[in-house]
């Protein structure tokens, strides 16, 4: 399976599907991804994205699926804690301490609650955080599904910055670790050869930093 960080917290897992997960880009497009699947972690529009010009299968929360099947999307729903397996692919939605609205939907309209994946896929699973603090059931994500790659947010302000970013890669015990959600705007800047080199002179864990657009294999 081939792992591409698009920028900010997208990102496309291309394999025997192709998946993109929070499709959105500062300042570009996500259309020429082509993915068979959608999954969204929350309702903020620098995660909902293209989601609905897209217009592919799409997994989220309940809530934030019946907004778009009102849209005219096919939707596959689930809750915190579910798992589903949508054509070959397992999602299981794992929590996230953040925050969750669709600001176009108006006032009122609730997004449910924020959310992360573990999506397995050709043998490797990858944990993708969603925005979220640090919170300690992390270490349930790694007893539970574990995953072989963690993809984290470190930019802090609106998510865990690299201090506790450090601490949920050890929680989660993934081998192989991506830092996410940093340097799209000033007010998320983080330096992510720090978190590298903070991570491996202290564990096993490798860090992989990708510039936006760049890919990386996985698995065999």
């Amino acid at each position: 399976m081939q792992l591409t960080w698009l920028g900010h917290s997208c990102v496309l897992l291309t394999g025997s599907k192709k998946v993109l997960i929070d499709p959105f880009i500062e300042g570009g497009s996500v259309q020429g991804t082509n993915p068979d699947i959608v999954a969204v972690t929350h309702g903020h529009a620098d995660h909902m994205g293209e989601t609905v010009a897209l217009n592919r299968k799409t997994v989220a929360i309940t809530e934030i699926a019946r907004y778009l099947k009102a849209k005219g999307l096919t939707v596959e729903s689930l809750n915190i804690g579910g798992t589903i397996i949508v054509d070959g692919v397992s999602f299981t939605m794992t929590a996230a301490v953040h925050s969750s609205a669709i600001e176009e939907a108006g006032p009122g309209f609730s997004a449910g609650a924020a959310a992360g994946f573990v999506i397995g896929m050709d043998g490797v699973k990858v944990y993708h955080a969603g925005d979220t603090a640090l919170f300690s059931d992390m270490k349930l994500i790694g007893e539970l599904y574990h995953p072989d790659i963690a993809l984290l947010p470190i930019g802090g302000r609106f998510t865990m910055g690299i201090a506790e970013a450090m601490m949920a890669a050890n929680f989660i015990g993934a081998k192989t670790v991506i830092p996410i959600h940093y340097n799209t705007w000033d007010r998320i800047t983080a330096d992510p050869q720090q978190f590298k080199r903070a991570i491996e002179r202290t564990t096993d864990i490798k860090v992989q930093v990708l510039k936006p657009g760049e890919s990386m294999q996985t698995g065999s």
